[in-house]
């Protein structure tokens, strides 16, 4: 029976990455900032009381694990706050690169250091843990276009960022066959995105509900992702929803693959 952590697991995609799997019959562990969300699966253990935007974050998580081992750990948690150039917020900023950018060093670091990840060897035939980074499409520098302008600096860049630290982290790894991934796990209709004035794109923009994207995720990581794909940038749901797509990949949406590797950065 695999064991699976889920940091953010209490709302949206994280929830429903915790869920699923536990419907699958895996030992899920799931973090919440303050408690468990009223109703959940009674086979989810929860670790409360993690905010992964303070520095105790991953050695809370490692504690409250008690020793056992994990074969996946999903990072989805987030934070999306609104700026145009005209209003920038500056503390809203600080608390997206700490939970997007931040945190996952930290949080990967502790549960490594508590020998918390499976290792491998290239000559076991097999792997260990896998790490999914949760991130966007926003976080491409590549795919940012005029057509969608500026602002949102904090969220996409936090999430470029996020993407950077997930090739380090898997350069660290590599190794020890602990494979990481980062991922655009789809364009979703969450309070998040309502949030930021989101939801008016939902429909046009190809919008699917967590439950969705949670299932693509999980079929993609199981399915697709091993070492051969550690430090690389997936879109287990395609283009559909990438709006920038066909003007900056040179092709029709339709025309590219799903699954769908995503460029980070313009190269000349």
């Amino acid at each position: 029976m695999p064991n699976v952590l889920i940091i953010g697991a209490t709302r949206g995609l994280g929830y429903q990455i915790a869920l699923q799997y536990a419907q699958r019959e895996c030992s899920v562990t799931g973090t919440a900032r303050s408690g468990p969300p009223k109703e959940t699966h009674h086979d989810i253990h929860w670790i409360s009381g993690v905010d992964v935007a303070t520095e105790a974050a991953g050695q809370k998580i490692a504690q409250g694990l008690k020793g056992h081992k994990q074969d996946l750990v999903i990072i989805t948690a987030g934070v999306f706050g609104k700026e145009s150039f005209a209003e920038p917020d500056y503390e809203a900023e600080v608390t997206m690169y700490k939970t997007s950018a931040i945190a996952p060093v930290f949080i990967v670091h502790h549960l490594h250091k508590a020998g918390l990840l499976k290792t491998g060897s290239s000559g076991s035939g097999g792997g260990g843990s896998k790490i999914i980074l949760v991130s966007s499409e926003s976080g491409s520098i590549a795919l940012r276009h005029e057509t969608e302008g500026g602002g949102m600096f904090g969220h996409h860049a936090s999430k470029a960022a996020s993407n950077m630290v997930g090739k380090l982290l898997s350069l660290d790894l590599k190794d020890q066959r602990i494979a990481v991934g980062i991922v655009h796990p789809g364009f979703m209709r969450t309070e998040m995105t309502r949030s930021v004035g989101f939801d008016q794109f939902w429909d046009d923009g190809g919008a699917v509900t967590p439950d969705e994207a949670a299932k693509s995720l999980i079929r993609w990581v199981e399915e697709e992702f091993d070492m051969s794909k550690t430090g690389q940038y997936w879109a287990p749901r395609g283009a559909a929803d990438i709006g920038t797509a066909e003007a900056v990949l040179g092709a029709k949406k339709g025309d590219l693959p799903t699954p769908l590797q995503l460029p980070c950065v313009i190269y000349s």
